[in-house]
């Protein structure tokens, strides 16, 4: 399943919207469906691309949503709520449930790139799926 969502990503890139994360991060919305089987929520997808050293600002998503997030390069440090500051490598994944607040999120190296997909399922309604400042 991870295969076909990473290929349908990739197809979709072409008709991404962006919004930029910061100077050093960039974040794009590859993917968009409305599931037919649960009224109401949707599928996207977001790929965020660190560049070396690059940092997202402390943010939350909206409460609707649940994340499931895996590195495709590089390596990623991240802490969600109160929980440690973890390092996940190319191949490994983490989840965000709904109300967590993601205070690290950034690329563990200062020379190399990162890559993360992360795949929310949230309300159909939602636009702003990542809330900085918070």
């Amino acid at each position: 399943m991870i295969k076909t969502l990473l290929c349908v990503a990739a197809l979709a890139t072409a008709s991404v919207t962006a919004a930029t994360a910061g100077d050093d991060a960039s974040v794009k919305l590859v993917y968009d469906q409305a599931l037919p089987n649960v009224p109401g929520k949707s599928m996207k997808a977001v790929l965020v691309e660190y560049e070396p050293g690059g940092t997202s600002p402390a943010h939350t998503h909206p409460n609707s949503a649940f994340i499931y997030a895996t590195v495709l390069e590089g390596a990623i440090r991240s802490q969600v709520n109160d929980g440690p500051v973890t390092t996940y490598r190319a191949g490994e994944s983490f989840s965000e449930f709904p109300g967590d607040h993601h205070s690290v999120s950034e690329n563990a190296s200062k020379t190399e790139r990162a890559r993360l997909l992360a795949i929310f399922v949230v309300d159909t309604s939602e636009k702003d799926l990542t809330i900085y400042g918070k």
